[in-house]
């Protein structure tokens, strides 16, 4: 188990350090990019990815996979705009809570479908993916709220400062500190690793399957809720495409923290660092003009050399373990 943590450790230095020499040399052609400016700006600009990746984290960790994020980000950034407009004078904290009780709502029902009916979480969250745009493009018309129609105190939910830290990067830094916490210090947490390690012996040990991933996905869902407020409010519009291929983005930004798309490894802090490393590698991107389709091809290609250096990094663990085993 030491060994394992140290793995895990030794994959997030790994990572910042890479990070750190990305940056190096994308301001020797550009010196403004590793301003503290421009710095802040992609943590900014990345924080709605770090709540979403977050959301994925959780159920990467069991096994699954949730494709319906996204379209949770979107459902829950409509009702709670168009809330807005009905309600303008509605206080922060119930806007805040009204987008967590319906992405808890929505994440619960990927929960249900997924723990208790036991339909695959590809198929289960395959399928309100749909369901959860569909209901964006309903209930809204297929109308935009837009910036005119959203309310000054709506508006200012990400952009509100505290001790000169944006309130998109306090909600986001709670977030992920109170996730963080609980995956490393709860019962439950070490659960929820369990079970995606090994749920034959999870399940022998005690330990409910099903209802690990029913909190899960009800989680996913909060966070999921979180972010597409905090995504509507920071761009002062809702849309019927709001946050679309932001799941493949979280998975992304997972793999490359080296979260194990099998379950059972990972931590929030290859989480966050692989989110930061994609919002420098975008921002980087945007600054040499590059094509938003070479743009894509890069990131794909990032996924896939980050699940290669997984599977090669496992490989190399699993076989060392057999090895000691062997001298036993």
């Amino acid at each position: 188990m030491k060994q394992l943590s140290y793995l895990i450790k030794r994959r997030e230095t790994t990572l910042a350090l890479f990070i750190v020499v990305f940056i190096i040399l994308v301001s020797l052609r550009f010196p403004r990019f590793a301003s503290f400016g421009n710095i802040y700006d992609i943590l900014n600009d990345t924080a709605v990815l770090m709540l979403a990746a977050t959301a994925q984290f959780l159920i990467l960790l069991t096994g699954g996979i949730d494709l319906s994020i996204s379209s949770t980000m979107a459902l829950v950034g409509m009702l709670v705009s168009m809330l807005n407009v009905q309600m303008p004078e509605l206080p922060i904290p119930m806007v805040l809570l009204t987008a967590i009780i319906l992405g808890f709502i929505f994440g619960s029902i990927n929960g249900i479908l997924v723990g208790f009916i036991h339909i695959p979480s590809i198929i289960a969250t395959l399928g309100t993916i749909a369901i959860y745009r569909a209901l964006v493009f309903l209930v809204s018309g297929g109308q935009w709220v837009s910036a005119h129609e959203m309310s000054t105190l709506f508006e200012s939910i990400p952009h509100k400062s505290f001790l000169g830290i944006s309130g998109i990067l306090w909600y986001t830094g709670i977030a992920i500190v109170l996730i963080g916490s609980f995956v490393t210090y709860t019962q439950k947490g070490r659960s929820v690793y369990a079970v995606g390690g090994n749920r034959t012996a999870a399940r022998l040990a005690g330990i409910s399957g099903p209802y690990i991933d029913y909190l899960v996905f009800s989680l996913s869902g909060i966070l999921s809720g979180l972010a597409g407020l905090l995504y509507v409010t920071r761009y002062a519009a809702a849309q019927t495409d709001t946050a679309v291929g932001y799941e493949f983005q979280a998975v992304a930004a997972c793999v490359i923290g080296g979260v194990s798309v099998l379950g059972g490894s990972g931590t929030i802090t290859g989480v966050v660092l692989g989110s930061f490393f994609l919002g420098l590698l975008y921002n980087a991107l945007t600054v040499i003009n590059l094509s938003p389709f070479y743009q894509m091809a890069i990131q794909g290609a990032a996924i896939l050399i980050a699940i290669v250096a997984n599977t090669l990094v496992n490989r190399r663990y699993q076989h060392k373990m057999l090895t000691k085993r062997s001298h036993v």
